[in-house]
């Protein structure tokens, strides 16, 4: 039995948009016959299109991915409506199955409301383009990105008959309300999605919308009021929830701090973002990850991982009309989660250094942590200690291993300061000097002291950093920055066995690719980088463990020098094995007349 919309459930609430009141509020952009619906709900609504005006629904465009939004989607694909979702929640409907499957349940501390999502995946025709208009069906739409309520939620922003339309999906409701404050606790005991709302409301509230149209209750005819009064209350609840509260209101209203009249710090980013202005109009930014709210969940899988570029729009106050670059310090994830998006939005050019941009462009060939989700094309690998011109300034990266191997500082001068990005390498400001080593960043012993004779090398005035604030350097600073160095480097000497010598990280082989995906029958190449840890030449033999049933490639020997590294190859055959995911290979090491045993691993998707 179709269900029977409520007296009123039917309403025209602006010019050619009309409503429908379902499990949420279903918004119909009309013309000509047909519909572009904002949400979906149970699918009622398709069974009340003459209630509409309307012979036909050509798109579905979603908020958000929760169930009372979508549930009803699988009949929007039965009719061969298309379905339009937010990027970062396209796998929460179009692959929801493979979401239950791995989900935790048990020791969960994910507070994020992801089990709100369908039941049963849904195919869609795409994804929406953030921070962009398109047309969709008979309608054209412009997505905002305004998390809060979910971590990918979306407003559209229509003009009809000369008023803008938010559709805000459940980041507020009603007068200074918001639809749920559970879902806006992302993490146990964090306040991120209740920051990420305060920012959306901002956000959204100099996009100066006329109507609000949200997916619950009534029609918000004051919107800046609203928003206004949503993101008071939102900072009084922070301040009450946080011992040292975040300064939401001073973030949003001045994201970006000066360190020098052409050089700004961006206030909003979890990993530190830097603007270099010229005098063109054009900026040149150092990093860009993720903003503070989208950024400090301690949940990194993809569905949690979300760049945005709200601040950016303020830089036009500072003598900024358009973004021409960005310069990369190292691959992590928080220093390069908007590049994408930055070339997608702006046209901004990814500049990175040669010894960081085979890690971007090919992330699954690592095993290294931090690393971004998707690869990351490079439009300009910039030789080391090599300069490179840009407007009336002048950048060169320079080599800095430590924090993690694949890392540069990028050294340039802005009004008159000799300046170097320094990425996490360690900490700067007034607090103490913490060097920022972790192991399986390939951290290697040795790397500290080279940073302190860089320094010495380029006398920088001014470092700027990661996640502290601006370092003035002087010479007693680097020679304490050598000092410690130095100690950290005995230590290690002192600690680590004197007769094996595997390095900072313990291991003597790497495979890469570390993440592969073949089909059944195609044959995949493995490359071993084998290290001999002795002081003396010694014979290395490597061997490649494959899964039981697996061709097992023939064992490999190779001589090396005391405490050199060689790479083999192996060629892994697949015929007749079985399809599998995530197969574990290792290589196994022998060196001389010591089993080292099974010393790397990689993962292969075999389909």
């Amino acid at each position: 039995m179709s269900h029977v919309p409520r007296t009123s459930a039917v309403e025209e609430v602006a010019p050619g948009v009309v409503r429908f009141r379902d499990t949420c509020n279903v918004y119909a952009l009309t013309g000509e016959g047909e519909a572009v619906l904002v949400d979906f709900g149970s699918g009622a609504v398709l069974d009340h299109l003459s209630a509409l005006g309307v012979e036909r629904v050509t798109d579905v465009l979603v908020t958000h991915f929760h169930r009372d939004q979508v549930q009803g989607l699988a009949r929007a694909a039965a009719e061969g409506i298309r379905i339009w979702v937010p990027p970062l929640e396209a796998e929460l409907i179009a692959s929801v199955d493979a979401h239950w499957e791995r989900r935790p349940i048990e020791h969960d501390y994910d507070l994020r409301q992801d089990r709100f999502a369908l039941l049963e995946q849904v195919e869609v025709a795409g994804t929406v383009a953030e921070y962009r208009s398109r047309r969709y069906g008979g309608a054209e739409l412009y997505a905002l990105p305004t998390p809060g309520h979910t971590v990918g939620s979306l407003t559209y922003l229509v003009e009809r008959d000369g008023r803008r339309l938010g559709f805000s999906g459940d980041l507020v409701h009603g007068d200074g309300r918001v639809w749920s404050l559970a879902a806006t606790q992302w993490s146990y005991g964090g306040i991120e999605g209740l920051a990420a709302t305060f920012f959306s409301c901002g956000v959204l509230e100099r996009e100066a919308p006329d109507l609000l149209l949200p997916a619950h209750g009534d029609v918000v005819e004051d919107p800046a009021a609203t928003l206004r009064r949503a993101r008071h209350r939102l900072e009084e609840l922070a301040k009450l929830r946080l011992e040292d509260p975040w300064p939401l209101r001073d973030m949003l209203e001045q994201p970006w701090a000066e360190l020098t009249p052409h050089l700004l710090r961006n206030r909003t980013s979890f990993a530190n973002s830097y603007a270099l202005r010229s005098d063109s109009g054009g900026a040149l930014l150092v990093d860009f990850g993720y903003d503070v709210a989208t950024g400090l969940t301690p949940a990194t899988d993809r569905l949690a991982s979300r760049p945005l570029l709200w601040a950016l729009d303020r830089l036009s106050e500072r003598g900024i009309q358009r973004i021409e670059a960005v310069v990369v310090t190292h691959y992590h994830d928080d220093h390069v989660a908007g590049l994408n998006l930055l070339r997608e939005t702006h046209g901004a050019e990814v500049w990175v250094p040669a010894n960081v941009a085979p890690v971007l462009e090919e992330p699954a060939r690592y095993d290294l942590p931090c690393l971004w989700h998707e690869p990351i094309a490079v439009d300009r690998v910039l030789e080391l200690d090599a300069p490179v011109p840009w407007h009336e300034y002048e950048l060169t990266p320079h080599a800095l291993p430590g924090h993690t191997l694949y890392a540069a500082a990028i050294a340039f001068e802005a009004d008159g300061k000799r300046v170097l990005a320094t990425g996490d390498q360690h900490t700067t400001g007034d607090g103490p000097l913490i060097l920022n080593y972790q192991y399986r960043n390939r951290y290697r012993v040795g790397d500290f002291v080279r940073t302190a004779e860089l320094y010495r090398a380029l006398r920088p005035d001014l470092l700027i950093s990661g996640h502290w604030p601006a370092q003035e350097v002087t010479d007693e600073w680097v020679e304490r920055l050598h000092a410690d160095a130095v100690r950290v480097e005995d230590l290690h000497r002192e600690l680590l066995p004197d007769e094996v010598d595997f390095g900072a990280e313990g291991f003597g082989a790497r495979i890469q690719p570390y993440r592969s995906s073949v089909a059944a029958g195609e044959t995949l190449a493995l490359d071993v980088a084998v290290r001999n840890p002795f002081d003396r030449p010694e014979r290395a033999v490597v061997r490649l463990v494959v899964p039981p049933g697996w061709p097992e490639p023939a064992a490999q020997e190779l001589e090396l020098d005391g405490l050199a590294e060689a790479t083999v190859r192996f060629e892994v055959a697949t015929a007749g094995v079985a399809p599998a995911r995530r197969a574990r290979l290792a290589a196994d090491l022998t060196v001389g007349e010591t089993p080292f045993g099974q010393q790397a691993e990689a993962l292969m998707d075999l389909t």
